[in-house]
């Protein structure tokens, strides 16, 4: 009816607000723990659902649901579609989710014992403060982007060998887990391009406004490419050369798309997440199956 107020959401748009793109980097995080423990599956295929579900559609939907509540009016500017500043998802009902769906998430996650309730509990945080006041993490492109790349990579990872190993993860497993998570700040650095205008007006300090785009994506890259060196020297140092080799002919690909991102990265950031990032995620899946099992 014309000139009627919503009182309610529709699901898809509680469904855009949790961004389903954006549940990939934990959930595959979480596969990878899964494959680097090592343990047999037989009987904890129950635990390895429970943990997909919790770190995609639970924790990653909650933090984008915080993010979006805490960020609407920056999105007024670079994103006025978006469920919340068009008025799709009215009133405080996008605070209302996000509060909810975190009490779910932590239900869910007390199922997978005290490793996986942790995890929950830390993750949880790490969403709230990352968008909401007073720490507001986002606030600063270097510690806003370190908070996300270790939530979003190497919790999920270090929680899922715990899961399902049933126990503490091998010093390995979490070296690589913290790897991968500090080479996951400049992928977040990189999605924040899009955002620059709004930023800039708002008082966010990413990395693309502290530097400039050039200086940023520059960054971004020696950000991303450092931990997979270091990656590579410990699987030759661990005997694993053969998965060594492989990260290294992955991180060639990646520099050689960096090379033309780096052109016009206002451009072509987005061109390089649909491309380098695949070849980065490959090399995590490569080197959890070189440390699995490994004590």
């Amino acid at each position: 009816m014309s000139g009627t107020t919503l009182t309610r959401p529709d699901w898809s748009a509680v469904l855009e607000l949790f961004k389903p793109v954006t549940w990939f980097p934990p959930v595959w995080a979480f596969l990878c723990g899964v494959v680097a423990s090592g343990a047999p599956m037989q009987g904890r295929w129950g635990y390895a659902a429970l943990g997909l579900l919790l770190a995609g559609p639970m924790v990653c939907a909650t933090s984008q649901a915080v993010n979006d509540w805490f960020d609407r009016h920056v999105d007024a500017i670079n994103e006025p579609n978006r469920p919340i500043p068009s008025g799709r998802i009215p009133g405080r009902m996008g605070l209302h989710i996000a509060i909810f769906w975190s009490g779910v998430s932590l239900l869910i996650g007390a199922t997978l014992g005290l490793w996986g309730f942790a995890a929950t509990v830390v993750a949880l945080l790490l969403a709230w403060a990352y968008s909401a006041p007073p720490l507001r993490l986002k606030l600063n492109g270097w510690y806003g982007n370190l908070a996300c790349g270790l939530s979003y990579e190497s919790l999920p990872w270090i929680t899922a060998a715990a899961v399902i190993s049933g126990g503490a993860p091998a010093m390995p497993v979490v070296i690589l887990a913290l790897l991968y998570g500090l080479g996951a700040h400049g992928i977040m650095t990189l999605n924040d391009f899009k955002s620059i205008e709004g930023d800039t007006r708002t008082g966010v300090r990413s990395l693309p406004v502290q530097l400039g785009a050039e200086r940023a994506a520059l960054v971004a890259c020696w950000v991303m490419a450092i931990p997979q060196v270091a990656v590579i020297g410990l699987l030759f140092v661990w005997g694993e050369p053969i998965y060594a080799l492989v990260i290294v002919a992955l991180l060639g690909g990646q520099v050689a798309a960096m090379v033309k991102m780096l052109r016009d990265p206002k451009k072509l950031a987005p061109w390089y997440n649909a491309t380098g990032i695949g070849m980065y995620v490959l090399g995590m899946l490569a080197s959890a199956i070189a440390v699995r099992g490994m004590a």
